[in-house]
């Protein structure tokens, strides 16, 4: 595909996401998008929104836990760009009219302390370069009309990122059980769906480890400081309605957020 093609689909989602109206799946209009150029215009987006005052914070892995995948269609994971405008405060209310058809996700953020760089990083390399991790919500939204999407209409779209809130329970790695550690999601108080971290890719380590070997091709490297989610532990629900979303993993800690 040429620049100006990839150009053409970037502004598309660009202005897609601006006025909160969705649009055809990209694979329809440029039937010849594949995932590394999909990627390309996903970094489009990312590199004009920092021009614009916006600052890259991290990376996020999604789809990689079954449930997920069945839910959305998809046979393999996608992956985006963390921007600070993604990140809302824990306890304040997000308005469901900045969204078009938005999914609560639960599951852990890693923050890092040292580089992380693929290809070949190993879970070990995970573990080193990790400061703390924490409980996460992430909410998905998806600017294609009825979340009808292959991969690379979702790596387009960065990953389907709506909003990330951040839990205020940091711990250090060694002291989380992140091979099974339950994980409940919650909305006005009534138990909504459970899961384990187990469905990560066995655990979530592995999966930031994925993430960051797959990335290496494009010649990403993750900065200390950088927040990494690494998928959802259950799949994810509809976000419909004004409530209280809270969700908590046992032992860990609790996020919670509101909808106006």
């Amino acid at each position: 595909m040429s620049t100006i093609t990839l150009e053409d689909v970037a502004g598309t989602l660009r202005t897609a996401r601006q006025q909160g109206e969705p649009i055809a799946a990209p694979t329809e209009t440029w039937p010849s998008l594949d995932a590394d150029a999909a990627f390309a215009v996903q970094k489009i987006n990312v590199d004009q929104a920092v021009a614009n005052g916006d600052r890259l914070m991290g990376y996020k892995l999604g789809n990689i836990a079954k449930v997920m995948q069945d839910a959305f269609g998809l046979d393999q994971p996608d992956y985006g760009h963390l921007l600070a405008s993604t990140f809302a405060y824990e306890g304040t209310a997000l308005e469901r009219g900045r969204f078009i058809e938005p999914f609560v996700e639960l599951e852990p953020a890693f923050v890092l302390r040292r580089h992380l760089r693929g290809p070949n990083a190993t879970v070990a390399d995970v573990v080193n370069a990790v400061e703390f991790a924490m409980p996460a919500i992430e909410i998905i939204d998806s600017r294609v009309k009825d979340w009808a999407i292959g991969l690379p209409d979702t790596l387009a779209d960065n990953g389907s990122t709506g909003a990330v809130i951040l839990g205020g329970t940091p711990r250090r790695v060694t002291d989380l059980n992140l091979r099974d550690t339950r994980g409940v999601l919650r909305f006005n108080d009534r138990e909504v769906i459970a899961g384990s971290t187990r469905n990560i890719l066995g655990n979530p380590l592995a999966a930031v480890a994925w993430l960051v070997n797959r990335l290496a091709c494009y010649g990403v490297e993750f900065q200390p400081g950088q927040v990494i989610l690494p998928g959802s532990c259950l799949q994810a629900v509809p976000m419909k309605e004004a409530g209280r979303w809270s969700g908590t993993f046992e032992g860990w800690g609790t996020v919670e957020f509101d909808v106006a």
